[in-house]
């Protein structure tokens, strides 16, 4: 007769699968809001071993910003690295980010809401700040390159693009009705349907 397999306790938590739920739990009551007392209750695990894989609540933070942040600079390396012109590396960084948005959904929810309490968020911002900076800069050249009209100030461009992008994490739920690229042709038709100066 063999002996019946030993019980498992409550199943141990990994940093991926930890950080998953702290971002669901931060953008539920917010970051300020939530309490690693919280966490440990949501985890069904003790604080100690919450701090097994982290710090501190606040690296938890760092992580999540930093995923949303480093996928949105991944798709600003890939625009950079290719030629022609800016209009169309424009459009490449709309579609990117709006891809970066759909896979990482939670991630640049908390990313968009941080603001600014922390070191870790004030980090967060200075690293927008240079994304819109790189956004505003592709605008202007493509305003001087004659595709985009002129009668509107880059940086209110950019703001207004990704405004619009940004609006997504407000309605977008994956798994019900648009796929990540329907999203991004959508996107794009709106917004350059507008921006483009059509051929004289």
């Amino acid at each position: 007769m063999t002996a019946a397999p030993a019980r498992r306790g409550r199943p141990g938590y990994d940093l991926e699968s930890l950080l998953l739920v702290a971002v669901k739990l931060f953008n539920e009551r917010g970051y300020d809001g939530t309490s690693m007392e919280d966490l440990s209750r949501k985890l069904g695990i003790t604080k100690s071993a919450i701090y097994h894989h982290v710090p501190s609540k606040q690296e938890l933070l760092r992580l999540a910003v930093d995923r949303a942040l480093d996928g949105l600079f991944g798709v600003v390396a890939e625009v950079e690295a290719q030629d022609g012109r800016a209009i169309d590396r424009l459009e490449s960084l709309v579609r990117g980010s709006v891809s970066v948005l759909v896979a990482q959904l939670p991630f640049v929810t908390l990313l968009l809401r941080v603001r600014g309490n922390t070191k870790v968020e004030r980090a967060a911002l200075a690293r927008r700040r240079e994304f819109d900076r790189i956004v505003t800069e592709l605008v202007a050249k493509a305003e001087a390159e004659g595709d985009v009209r002129a009668d509107v100030d880059p940086a209110v461009t950019s703001r207004l693009l990704f405004g619009l992008v940004n609006s997504l994490i407000e309605w977008y739920r994956p798994g019900r009705g648009s796929t990540g690229t329907e999203l991004a042709d959508a996107v794009c038709k709106i917004a350059f349907d507008g921006l483009r100066l059509s051929p004289q």
